[in-house]
């Protein structure tokens, strides 16, 4: 029977080590989807420089967490924090049945996501060692504290039962408002805005390779978001869940957009849809695990329209995002956050009734929106200080691609 029961655990243990396995490459191959969404959507003369940004996030921010950040996160918290170096080697509480090197390594691509979509935001203008450093500091304590708060099973949100099932708040609007704040630090790219208040569009240089991104990211998000269930046996009924609203919401987070800019632009503006896939995406990441499929299509719907509201609204206040990610990731991750206050199964204010699901919701999203803008923001300012992050006026004009790394993305020959 002890042998029976040995061997029954052996096969969980090797089930769920290759379900994470495999949601773990999907995640890290998001990688490759932000930075063929982010070229597309600059000028061609910053395409190596954007996809430079995003190689910095996967080796400059995967070492730090590994370094620090994990041990930060998932240590033994006070609540706040907690300490250590490396990959931990207790049980860390969480009821895994997964090795804590395979869960630091799903876990390290969230990390990664989120400091991916600062680099979107402060694209064509930002020194490349300075954005380095950034990326360095977020990965070993900004974000890990955040995680720490939610996902630590003893954190201060935590405890009191909040849910972002895959990281609307951790990662997305941890990522937004650190957007946010690196946009506004560094200042509009030049050209953007005229002295009287206008604005002049910057078109991105290929929309073909943007779509392509965004394919790559949708297609890693079933890793992203199934794969948070860390395990595949007994959890089956739950993956699937999982897997139909975050199609739903993506799906009709597209439609809402296409619909939505016709009727307001006139036409239907594919950067848009884009976006607004992604939208639904990051809407429906934190609630996915509690929310009807019917409640999944109207998030999406919401997440539509709002992501082109926020856009509009974010270039009208002269703050310079030349892919939305403020947008997308910030605005969409707060609202998916509160989403989950709204239409939980078990708690939700639409559901049942219950308002407690929904303050708890909106303490976790607000504490992760200010701390991450704040501490992005001092962050930012400090190392302009040191070290100056903004690259030269002749550098920027020119392109950066040519200036910094010695090659252009396109090249021709007689």
């Amino acid at each position: 029977m002890e042998e029976l029961v040995k061997n029954q655990a052996e096969l969980v243990h090797a089930i769920d080590s290759v379900w994470v396995a495999l949601c773990a490459a999907l995640i890290f191959q998001m990688e490759g989807g932000f930075a063929l969404l982010e070229a597309g959507f600059v000028r061609s003369k910053n395409s190596i420089s954007i996809i430079a940004k995003v190689i910095i996030d996967v080796i400059f921010g995967g070492v730090a967490f590994y370094a620090v950040g994990f041990a930060i996160a998932y240590g033994r918290s006070n609540g706040w924090f907690a300490f250590g170096l490396g990959i931990l080697d207790y049980d860390l509480g969480l009821g895994l049945t997964v090795s804590n090197s395979l869960f630091w390594f799903i876990q390290m691509g969230f990390a990664v996501a989120a400091i991916s979509i600062v680099s979107g935001a402060i694209a064509e203008r930002m020194k490349v060692w300075a954005y380095a450093a950034f990326v360095t500091l977020f990965c070993a304590l900004i974000y890990p504290l955040a995680a720490n708060w939610a996902w630590n099973p003893k954190g201060w949100l935590a405890v009191q039962g909040f849910n972002d099932f895959a990281g609307s708040a951790v990662v997305h609007t941890l990522g937004g408002f650190a957007a946010l704040a690196g946009a506004i630090v560094l200042g509009p790219r030049i050209g953007k805005y005229n002295a009287d208040g206008s604005i002049n569009a910057i078109p991105g240089h290929n929309l073909t390779l943007a779509a392509v991104g965004a394919f790559v990211l949708w297609f890693g998000w079933f890793g992203f978001n199934p794969g948070s269930t860390l395990g595949a046996v007994g959890k089956w009924e739950m993956i699937g869940t999982v897997a139909v609203n975050t199609f739903l919401a993506s799906a009709m987070g597209g439609i809402s957009t296409m619909v939505y800019t016709r009727l307001r632009h006139k036409a239907v503006d594919i950067t848009m849809v884009i976006n607004g896939i992604l939208a639904g995406l990051v809407a429906i990441t934190a609630g996915c695990n509690v929310v009807s499929p019917g409640a999944a299509l109207l998030i999406g719907l919401v997440a539509g329209i709002l992501v082109d509201i926020a856009v509009i609204t974010i270039d009208r206040m002269h703050i310079d995002d030349p892919v939305g990610a403020i947008a997308v990731h910030g605005i969409n991750g707060a609202f998916g956050t509160l989403a989950v206050g709204l239409f939980s199964l078990k708690n939700g204010l639409f559901t049942t009734g219950q308002w407690s699901c929904l303050f708890i919701q909106a303490e976790g999203m607000i504490a992760i929106a200010v701390f991450s803008f704040v501490s992005a923001y001092v962050l930012f300012k400090l190392l302009d200080k040191i070290i100056g992050i903004r690259v030269h006026r002749n550098v920027e004009q020119a392109g950066i691609d040519t200036a910094e790394y010695g090659v252009e993305a396109y090249t021709t020959f007689d």
